[in-house]
């Protein structure tokens, strides 16, 4: 068995698997951990600022947990302060490899960045081509679970969540993460469609709230378009794998994110949307071109530290939904 790689993001986990190694995404251990709150004063003890993001509080404590002798860290393209988490990591005795996706979207500044990074991990870019071949496979079928939520309304929301923003490590395990996702499949295409909910958007990072889907569907809302963690999944066929991480979204600027997000919209019919932010996290400032650039409706929400939906989100929520089922004109039963 190779050895352990935490990921501080999403990063092109074909060449981790390629040189033998197993990607462990440090972000869903921390939130599916018996007690992230626990993590999160354990970091606060070591010293970090009470306004510094939960997120990287967490990454911090997890890995020194857990013993992960090595992390890359996605310093350019993700959370700003990931370079100086990296360097506090390096004074722990932690192996850290940046990997940069470049603002400018170039190529060959993200071919660069992926040879070096195929290097310093000993992958032979044969073998990350070969791994890239065997995980569309389980995309494809990612894919396929997608369309189950927004076509046929067979998947949740939150099970459509926990698939794809699994994707970024495929559970350190893709064979048996394939096994899981093969199963669902074929215990869903049984399932009943669900009728009568609102149909939202969710844009944003994966939220820290612990229930945030199952309250939504308990006021008549489903989420049937989960826009970063489908772009976890990679859903891109064409090209090669530079073009997978170029057409990849999230680490680059709103207009490709936009051109995603108005895509899903129409092919969705989405009647409404929610923008999470994280709480002292720059992608804040997104919510401004978003609101400048999308119709629907949108209600932003802001989360902190790990737990269940707060009772002012929840009125807010509430009401969201119901504002928006007043201007469809929808019933909910």
């Amino acid at each position: 068995m190779g050895s352990i790689i935490g990921l501080t993001s999403t990063i092109p986990v074909e060449i981790v698997l390629a040189a033998g190694c197993i990607p462990l995404d440090l972000n869903n251990i921390f939130i599916t951990s018996r007690s992230p709150e626990k993590l999160i004063q354990q970091a606060e003890q070591a010293g970090f600022a009470h306004n510094i993001c939960a997120w990287i509080k967490g990454i911090y404590s997890v890995t020194l947990e857990r013993h992960v002798p090595c992390v890359i860290a996605v310093t350019g393209g993700d959370c700003s302060n990931t370079t100086a988490l990296a360097e506090v990591l390096e004074r722990r005795g932690v192996k850290v490899i940046p990997f940069d996706f470049p603002l400018s979207r170039d190529r060959e500044l993200l071919r660069g960045q992926m040879e070096n990074l195929s290097r310093a991990l000993g992958a032979p870019w044969s073998e990350v081509e070969r791994v890239r071949a065997r995980l569309s496979t389980i995309r494809q079928k990612l894919q396929k679970l997608d369309r189950l939520t927004y076509e046929e309304n067979r998947v949740s929301g939150y099970e459509n969540h926990l698939f794809l923003v699994s994707s970024s490590d495929f559970k350190s395990d893709p064979e048996a993460y394939e096994k899981e996702l093969d199963l669902f499949l074929r215990e869903v295409t049984e399932r009943s469609p669900s009728e009568g909910f609102i149909r939202l958007g969710y844009l944003g990072v994966p939220p820290i709230f612990s229930d945030l889907y199952e309250f939504l569907e308990s006021v008549g809302a489903r989420v049937v378009f989960n826009e970063i963690q489908r772009q976890f999944s990679m859903p891109f066929e064409e090209g090669d794998l530079v073009d997978q991480y170029l057409n990849y979204t999230y680490p680059y600027g709103i207009r490709g994110r936009l051109d995603d997000i108005r895509k899903a919209i129409e092919e969705r019919k989405l009647d409404g949307l929610i923008h999470y932010t994280q709480t002292f996290c720059f992608r804040q400032i997104y919510d401004i071109l978003l609101r400048e650039s999308l119709a629907l409706p949108m209600l932003t929400i802001e989360g902190d530290k790990p737990g269940k939906v707060d009772s002012r989100t929840a009125i807010r929520l509430e009401t969201f939904v119901e504002m928006v089922r007043m201007k469809t004109g929808d019933q909910w039963f």
